[in-house]
């Protein structure tokens, strides 16, 4: 079997998407790419996640060729794979329909920094692209253009939902949860009032703090 750890890896992470109430039933879904063969571990479609293993996941080459699995591979996989061509430096793409941030792709709306953890995590607006349809690039191509104008490692698709990224799958599935986190925030924010935004010049010290300084940067030796 090709791949059998990062099958076993994507199997395993796609558990975060229902636990942190990011998907319903069979949608949304993860892919991964090794970086040795360039080859790309992608969820099957329409899989229940309890019927989730390292074994149904597919092997996908950068084209979207299916490599090794006997199942067809999620109907975004042309998108994702597009991403994989085009940002040689991504690892990992999540794809949700979470309900506070897809309420604001309903509207065609980014998602304001308004908060110091979305300065932290994102850098600025989580955008949000145009319409695309599924089953080809044209969402890839998408997410592409709007990853190129912001500092984000999520965008919202217009009518659709969330697509992040990460240098792996782990950093992919933690922007999108921090994106359901800080849009259902923002949405209970904006109930209350006009939220106060965050000046550029602070968003940037706040990033460079996250990226830079926060958490364990250098190895320890006792």
């Amino acid at each position: 079997m090709l791949l059998p750890e990062l099958r076993a890896e994507v199997a395993r992470l796609h558990a975060a998407l229902p636990a942190n109430h990011l998907v319903a039933w069979t949608s949304g879904n993860i892919s991964a790419r090794d970086l040795a063969t360039g080859l790309i571990v992608i969820k099957p479609s329409g899989l229940l996640y309890e019927d989730l293993t390292p074994e149904n996941m597919v092997v996908v080459d950068v084209q979207g060729q299916v490599v090794e699995g006997d199942l067809a591979p999620s109907s975004d996989t042309a998108s994702h794979c597009y991403i994989y061509r085009t940002l040689p430096d991504v690892g990992g793409v999540v794809h949700t329909h979470s309900r506070y941030a897809t309420a604001f792709a309903a509207l065609g709306r980014s998602i304001p920094c308004v908060l110091t953890a979305m300065a932290d995590e994102f850098g600025g607006d989580i955008p949000c692209g145009g319409f695309a349809l599924i089953g080809g690039e044209e969402i890839g191509q998408e997410v592409v253009r709007c990853l190129a104008e912001s500092h984000s490692p999520a965008v919202l698709l217009q009518n659709h939902g969330v697509f992040t990224i990460g240098k792996t799958a782990m950093a992919a599935v933690k922007a999108a949860v921090m994106t359901e986190d800080v849009a259902a925030t923002v949405w209970h924010a904006e109930q209350l009032g006009a939220p106060i935004p965050i000046s550029d010049e602070h968003i940037a010290a706040l990033h460079y703090r996250y990226t830079h300084i926060y958490g364990q940067h250098q190895e320890i030796t006792a």
